[in-house]
């Protein structure tokens, strides 16, 4: 189980971190350059280096240099485990919400307060 976990905990600190996920955003567009990636965010090119290699060790991010540029793209593919993760989670609720509905309908309504109650 720990073995298991470990992926899904990367994933999920690596997308705890608002520059990390606007990282991510940005590459939904499709593959860009690591300065171009780092230019809108609020930080030196170290720091947002920094947070791409979370962002890698976690599996998100694949970046590959030819020459003198580095570019990265987005592995969708490992929103996988976060998504089968969450599925599972809403799943459960779901379940038990439909199991307190049937259990609230089964249950005789109690007779409401008398005027006399009320006043």
């Amino acid at each position: 189980m720990v073995n298991q976990q470990e992926p899904l905990d990367q994933l999920f600190a690596a997308l705890a971190d608002p520059s990390r996920r606007a990282m991510v955003d940005r590459l939904c567009s499709g593959p860009t350059t690591v300065s171009e990636l780092a230019r809108p965010l609020p930080m030196s090119l170290p720091a947002a280096l920094q947070h791409l290699r979370v962002l890698e060790r976690s599996g998100l991010v694949v970046t590959r240099k030819v020459g003198r540029v580095r570019s990265c793209s987005l592995r969708p593919q490992a929103l996988v485990t976060v998504q089968q993760w969450l599925g599972d989670r809403h799943a459960l609720w779901e379940q038990r919400f439909d199991r307190l509905g049937d259990l609230l309908a089964a249950e005789p309504t109690p007779p409401g307060p008398t005027p006399e109650e009320t006043s």
